[in-house]
């Protein structure tokens, strides 16, 4: 199994313990009950005269990092990064293997203004309905963990909820089925969620072939403002940072050096 498999195995495991916590219908009706999500795809969208746009994420750890951030004060990292240019937050809600927490997610939300992505793996219509119950304005879809077909129900589901969908891929054969299945925010992950190896020559390569009609995010292994500009020039609208900004004592002043702010 790779790496992506267990996580997707023990997320199913995780799923169905949650389901007998709080049944299906009752998240469902809490997700109709909560405030109107943030307009994620504006946040992301390059404008001339505007730093570039980042999505800050809040990651404690990963499989192939182990332990990040060990002091891991969420509230006030998203104020923090909120305050210092983030266009949007990502946080990890996934417990095991990023030792995320869905409280995360909650107290992200009721301490910014901005949009706050829901960063999992998410494989059942039962997680859209948990992100937008818990205040999320986004969903990440990853296509390695799905297939076409799921993908678009999830994806309908995502925007019938006024959800809006980081719909992430990591090779060209992914991106193809992506675009054709009316993505509209569309990342590319440098890093390989199956062997976890990073590669921003590859993302580089797929940026450029998304269309100019699709918000095109950069995600993963991006350390320097330079970076940025080389991805920015390859046609990243936006740029997912996560463990650079963690692994900095202050986080909101290595965004602002990052946006060049």
């Amino acid at each position: 199994m790779t790496i992506l498999d267990q996580i997707i195995a023990r997320t199913l495991e995780d799923l169905e313990l949650a389901k007998l916590r709080v049944p299906e219908e009752r998240i469902r009706a809490q997700a109709l009950f909560v405030e109107p999500p943030y307009d994620f795809a504006a946040a992301l969208r390059a404008r001339p005269g505007v730093p570039p746009r980042v999505i800050s994420e809040l990651k404690k750890a990963s499989p192939s990092k182990g332990l990040i951030r060990p002091e891991f004060g969420v509230v006030s990292l998203a104020r923090d990064l909120d305050r210092s240019g983030a266009a949007a937050l990502s946080v990890l809600t996934e417990p095991f293997w990023f030792k995320g927490d869905p409280e995360y997610l909650r107290a992200a939300v009721a301490n910014v203004t901005i949009p706050v992505l829901r960063k999992d793996f998410i494989v059942d219509e039962y997680q859209i309905y948990e992100a937008r119950a818990w205040g999320a304005s986004a969903v990440l879809l990853i296509a390695a963990a799905l297939t076409p077909a799921e993908f678009a129900r999830l994806h309908a589901l995502a925007k019938e909820l006024g959800l809006a969908v980081l719909s992430e891929v990591h090779d060209a054969a992914e991106l193809e089925w992506i675009v054709d299945a009316g993505a509209e925010i569309i990342g590319v992950n440098s890093r390989d969620l199956r062997t976890f190896q990073t590669s921003i020559e590859t993302t580089m390569e797929l940026i450029s072939k998304i269309p100019k009609d699709r918000i095109a995010v950069a995600e993963s292994a991006i350390r320097t403002a330079e970076d940025i500009r080389t991805l920015a020039a390859a046609g990243a609208q936006a740029f997912l940072i996560g463990e650079t900004l963690m692994r900095a004592e202050r986080p909101g002043e290595k965004l602002k050096e990052l946006m060049g702010t």
